[in-house]
């Protein structure tokens, strides 16, 4: 029996279950203006994952970039949840919401 595509399925589902908080904890401390490290880290991974071998790992590299790249745009979208009063706003920032769009 092969569990790899088994593992690799588990693998998606925690890293984009772990990164849902990441992003509304992010949002909610800091804003999106570190986004930028996202990308970084982002890109970080899915270049490591282009050397290595081992099919697991390589994955779990692949989907971590992918998940932070997201992450992004989710980072955005969450600033706009909390515009929307989805989600609650950090009131030592509320100064970056007042700008209603």
């Amino acid at each position: 029996m092969y569990f790899t595509g088994i593992i690799i399925a588990v693998m998606a589902l925690l890293i984009i279950g772990i990164f849902h908080p990441i992003v509304i904890k992010t949002e909610y401390y800091t804003g999106v203006k570190f986004w930028w490290i996202f990308l970084l880290l982002g890109i970080a991974c899915i270049a490591s994952a282009l050397f290595v071998e081992n099919t697991i790992a390589s994955a779990a590299l692949g989907l971590t970039g992918a998940s932070l790249l997201w992450s992004i745009l989710e980072l955005f979208e969450q600033r706009e949840r909390v515009r929307k009063g989805w989600f609650p706003m950090n009131p030592k920032r509320k100064h970056e919401y007042s700008d209603k769009k």
